[in-house]
């Protein structure tokens, strides 16, 4: 029999967040989900638990592990797929927007993967999986200030993997190629497609896609597989 998996996502109210969501729900698992504003309606199972939290506040994500400590009784998973995106040139870029991509991707995988530390720990089969893009590999113009944060977020999943490889923690991390999502749908179309264009295979992505790749890092089988980024699309 298989046991429920105790699950935290963050960013979890819409996109490929609410997507991994449901994709956990249906496998059995009980999951929480948080967001700092609610976009949609939320999973109506019994098996969902959604907390209102700003990734990059410290106090915030404390409350949140209290929450997740006292809806799941531990931790196994957690999926930092928070993040915020826009394609603006560099010059264009106001200061403000430039720090609160840093913040949610960066600084929010950092307070979320700290916290969770103490309660996977105690987990059977403790895994953190990070949301990174092919923004970084492919160099985008326009991308400059998010594809630095989520550098930074593939530069953290390397370190934290070798700090937690003793506790029996896993973290590696995922970048998904274009995925039709409510961020990707406020880029240029052309610009998308000439994304696409770039990759080995020449379409977009699913929800489906990273899920896969995703669970992959998560099975019991993958124990030995730390540290490392996979992205979708044939990109490297």
């Amino acid at each position: 029999m298989t046991t429920a998996r105790r699950v935290l996502v963050t960013g979890a109210s819409r996109g490929l967040g609410r997507a991994l969501v449901d994709r956990f729900l249906a496998a059995g698992d009980c999951v929480v989900g948080c967001s700092s504003t609610v976009g949609g309606e939320l999973p109506s199972s019994q098996q969902y638990h959604h907390v209102a939290a700003d990734v990059t506040q410290d106090a915030e994500v404390e409350e949140l592990f209290r929450q997740v400590r006292s809806r799941l009784g531990g931790l196994d998973v957690l999926v930092n797929n928070a993040g915020v995106a826009a394609m603006n040139p560099v010059a264009l870029t106001p200061a403000v927007h430039a720090r609160r991509v840093m913040d949610v991707s960066m600084i929010g995988t950092f307070l979320c993967s700290r916290a969770a530390i103490r309660l996977l720990r105690r987990s059977a089969v403790p895994r953190i999986v990070n949301l990174t893009s092919v923004a970084v590999p492919l160099r985008l113009e326009g991308e400059a200030v998010y594809a630095s944060a989520k550098s930074a977020v593939e530069s953290f999943t390397r370190v934290l993997a070798r700090e937690v490889g003793p506790l029996g923690i896993t973290c590696n991390a995922v970048g998904p190629c274009p995925v039709l999502t409510d961020l990707t749908a406020r880029v240029p179309k052309e610009k998308m497609e000439a994304l696409i264009a770039r990759q080995a295979i020449g379409r977009w992505g699913t929800a489906d896609d990273v899920a896969n790749v995703v669970e992959f890092f998560l099975s019991p089988a993958s124990g030995l597989i730390t540290g490392q980024i996979v992205y979708l699309g044939g990109v490297s």
